[in-house]
């Protein structure tokens, strides 16, 4: 039976390669979450420097956003007409 000893390199580059995958969840999956939310609920009442920060954030977080939005419906809702 072989014994397999990790060393001080090899236990360097797994906390490299989770951290790496630790920061393209957050940026591919939670920020763009977040985006979504955040602009769901401001877009239609914000002020001029806030939709600027909203553009910059869709910028910012394009691939996410673009990974997400197959799955996420943010459509206005239906007016109710009263008669």
């Amino acid at each position: 039976m072989v014994k397999v000893h990790y060393n001080r390199a090899t236990n360097q580059a797994m906390e490299v390669l989770l951290l790496y995958a630790v920061l393209a969840g957050a940026y591919l999956l939670v920020l763009p979450l977040a985006t979504f939310f955040y602009l769901n609920l401001r877009w239609y009442n914000c002020y001029a420097w806030e939709r600027v920060f909203m553009y910059f954030l869709v910028f910012l977080f394009f691939p996410g956003l673009l990974a997400l939005s197959p799955f996420l419906n943010f459509r206005p809702q239906r007016r109710q007409i009263e008669t």
